[in-house]
């Protein structure tokens, strides 16, 4: 009986840890990933300017609106359609080993971020976009004012650029690019210098102008950072903030705002983020623009005259050490922790020491399927001790199942006495009814950290294993890999000691279908675990009993 509960939770818990994400894609609850560009680019210049070359242009007339703008929404011109540069505009290109930038003078925001070191799904060439082509909305680095008709003035005007380098390498590691804007009619002066680095995805960025009234917002822009909405059950989609030392990644129904002690701001997915870093913020702000569409920024108090708003810009991947490098405790947007509805400090604990040693692993080897391969046997050589005990009460239960079968026969109408005589029975067979629960119990924690790490981390996207297998991340095209570890799944059902009777056990044979079934939509790195793991446990269990077992009793 104990053995059969055991089995049913096992089930039960398998099956929400499996079975949630594909229900939810069958039922059409769960977000499709959106397109890495749903419409083309706005046509641009790709003349990069210098210090030598940029000429004022005069700013926008300003508008005579006096409504505060929406966060993110566009000036009324942009509003109506789509912003398109206007022979005048020109774009700015930055260009270093990790991405490609642009940057518009109309507005003085980014119209593009490429990494370089990281293909568009699906493809060989095409690098990582992660600012939303040919939205309506405006762009991020855009600044905006309680004022509308500065806010306007900001966005709509032509700025002037100067920049002091052409390339960022090794030789020249770092470059200064300034934008100026100059509204005589409003006696508006505005200037936003940002700082590249050549080896870095963050940019260090400052603001100061004269005459702004009201406070001042800095927009993230309308999905930067985010390549797929969507992409499974682990991992944040949407945006996440830490303010006065609390996170939150709960995406908003329609607009929130978080004041205090901003430390970041970030619009993320899976594998990809984008943050705002600010200096003395005084709130976050995050607003739902429609079906998949999330914007940020990140509110200042009105600045004084002469004195410069500062913050830093990270758009790139999520590689672990890169963002706990940055000590802002950005590095838990990857959630090692995550178990069923929530996160856990124990799954958490255990994920971290073993992210390290695959990675330590699969520096020798350059073959995550390998490293997945390797790390599994050393986890199962770490379990052997439990593994063995686990099998050793299951099988000290299977040899006391008769006489289990005759005190319940014997005492079922009265079931304190049945008890009572179970207890003796295993006493004096000095059997735990429970031993072969504990091992897997105790084991669970380090199977849903592995899960996780698998799941989520970056290092896996695209990793190649060997023939087919050309991303551990997606699943297996040809579902050779799920059909191989359905195969193991029955095999290891014939060699395990059950208790169950002949119906029990022919019902449990659905198990390895049903298992085959959810993992076909898994990744190909899970897989690969899952059936290492069990061709491990099936050579481990038949050398126990022609072995261990083979020469001495089990009781």
């Amino acid at each position: 009986m104990m053995e059969k509960r055991v089995i049913v939770f096992l089930v039960l818990s398998l099956a929400i840890i499996f079975g949630y994400d594909y229900a939810l894609k069958e039922m059409g609850w769960l977000p499709q990933p959106l397109p890495a560009s749903e419409s083309s680019a706005a046509p641009e210049t790709t003349q990069a300017m210098s210090s030598t070359d940029a000429s004022p242009v005069s700013a926008s007339p300003p508008a005579t609106s006096s409504q505060a703008p929406e966060l993110s929404q566009a000036s009324t011109n942009q509003a109506e359609q789509p912003s398109r540069p206007s022979p005048t505009d020109e774009i700015v290109i930055i260009e270093t080993d990790l991405y490609r930038a642009k940057f518009s003078t109309r507005g003085a925001t980014l119209t593009s971020w490429e990494l370089k070191r990281y293909q568009q799904s699906g493809t060989d060439s095409a690098p990582v976009q992660l600012v939303r082509q040919g939205s309506k909305f405006t762009g991020p680095l855009a600044v905006l004012t309680s004022e509308a008709a500065s806010s306007k003035t900001l966005n709509d005007g032509l700025y002037t650029v100067s920049k002091d380098f052409s390339n960022l390498d090794g030789a020249h590691p770092t470059g200064h690019m300034t934008f100026q804007l100059h509204d005589e009619a409003k006696n508006l002066l505005f200037e936003k210098t940002l700082t590249f680095h050549a080896d870095s995805y963050l940019v260090d960025i400052s603001m100061k102008g004269s005459d702004l009234t009201g406070d001042l917002t800095v927009g993230l822009g309308t999905n930067f950072g985010i390549v797929e909405w969507g992409d499974g059950l682990i991992g944040q989609i949407g945006s996440a903030s830490l303010v006065d030392g609390k996170s939150d990644k709960d995406a908003p129904e329609s607009e929130v705002e978080r004041k205090g002690a901003v430390q970041w701001l970030a619009l993320q997915d899976k594998y990809f983020l984008s943050v705002l870093i600010p200096t003395q913020a005084s709130s976050t702000l995050v607003k739902k623009e429609g079906d998949k569409l999330l914007s940020g920024g990140v509110r200042f108090p009105a600045p004084s005259s002469g004195n410069a708003l500062k913050l830093q810009l990270y758009a790139g991947p999520k590689e672990y050490d890169t963002l706990r490098a940055m000590q802002i405790g950005i590095e838990d947007t990857i959630d090692f922790g995550w178990f069923v509805f929530g996160s856990w400090g124990v799954v958490k604990a255990v994920a971290k020491p073993i992210f390290y040693v695959l990675r330590f692993i699969n520096d020798f080897t350059h073959n995550y399927g390998v490293t997945i391969i390797l790390l599994t046997m050393m986890l199962k050589v770490l379990f052997v001790p439990l593994q063995y005990k686990s099998y050793k009460s299951m099988k000290q239960m299977q040899v006391i199942q008769p006489k289990v079968l005759a005190i319940q026969e014997k005492f079922k109408d009265d079931r304190d006495r049945l008890n009572k005589e179970l207890i003796k029975l295993y006493r004096d067979h000095k059997v735990n009814p429970v031993g072969g629960c504990l091992p897997m119990i105790l084991q669970m924690p380090v199977f849903v950290a592995l899960f996780n790490i698998l799941y989520m981390t970056i290092d896996l996207r695209q990793a190649p294993f060997m023939a087919w297998l050309t991303d551990l991340s997606v699943q297996d095209p040809y579902y050779v890999l799920p059909i191989i570890m359905g195969v193991t799944m029955v095999v290891q059902q014939k060699i395990t000691p059950t208790t169950m009777d002949p119906t029990q056990a022919k019902i449990m044979l659905l198990l390895p279908a049903f298992m085959t079934f959810l993992f076909i939509n898994f990744p190909a790195g899970l897989v690969l675990y899952w059936l290492t793991n069990n061709v491990l446990t099936i050579s481990q269990q038949l050398i126990t009993d022609r072995v261990i077992f083979a020469n001495r009793p089990v009781l």
